[in-house]
């Protein structure tokens, strides 16, 4: 595992198992959603990590016993549209309670600047731990624009959850957010004169919804 203040990876064989299916120009649209879907739920076992427990009593059939359960902040997923979706789509099943937001952005394919379209957040966003999901942290524009958003709406704990990221991505979140703990399934080497992830998986977008 890479861990530093800033860039969390898990270095687990079973995640870069599936990650290497993902970048696999042969995957199909279906396989590539379930792997990606896969990958985000092994991701978010371990942004959740330092989750808050509590001693509870309970009683099992063989004794009673105090046992771990969350506590403290309520959780949040929020998604960059549109393929952030898949990812809280399948870490919602991991903790059911935590409300869900969207965040409309897309990349000028001229300037590669973000453009926001949308934004629709829990009203109690500042009372939970937001988890941001954006599988592709390249530029890291839509990224930092999506955490700006968050925090003028009131967010205090924010963590950055994505599949590929690079080094110009990291670093422009931490220059922008050094309070934004980034976790991510690999660091890649850098970006194509387009802005793209290289060696990368392609635009996660497209191959999940089968687009062009």
């Amino acid at each position: 595992m890479t861990t530093s203040p800033v860039l969390t990876v898990p270095h687990h064989p079973l995640l870069l198992h599936k990650l290497s299916l993902m970048r696999d120009v042969q995957t199909g649209v279906k396989e590539f959603r379930e792997l990606a879907a896969e990958v985000s739920l092994l991701l978010a076992y371990e942004a959740m990590r330092d989750l808050e427990t509590e001693p509870v009593t309970l009683t099992t059939p063989l004794a009673t016993a105090a046992f771990p359960m969350l506590s403290g902040k309520k959780l949040a997923l929020v998604a960059i549209l549109r393929a952030g979706l898949v990812m809280t789509d399948s870490i919602v099943r991991l903790v059911p309670a935590a409300k869900v937001g969207h965040i409309g952005m897309y990349r000028d394919p001229e300037t590669l600047s973000p453009v926001a379209y949308y934004s629709k957040l829990p009203a109690d966003i500042a009372e939970r731990r937001v988890f941001l999901t954006d599988p592709m942290l390249a530029t890291g524009g839509s990224a930092v624009a999506a955490i700006e958003n968050l925090k003028a709406a009131g967010a205090q704990s924010i963590k950055l959850m994505s599949i590929l990221a690079v080094p110009e991505g990291v670093k422009r979140v931490h220059d922008a957010h050094p309070d934004v703990e980034i976790v991510a399934a690999a660091l890649d080497d850098g970006l194509n004169d387009h802005g793209y992830i290289m060696p990368g998986l392609g635009d996660a977008g497209d191959r999940i919804y089968g687009t062009k």
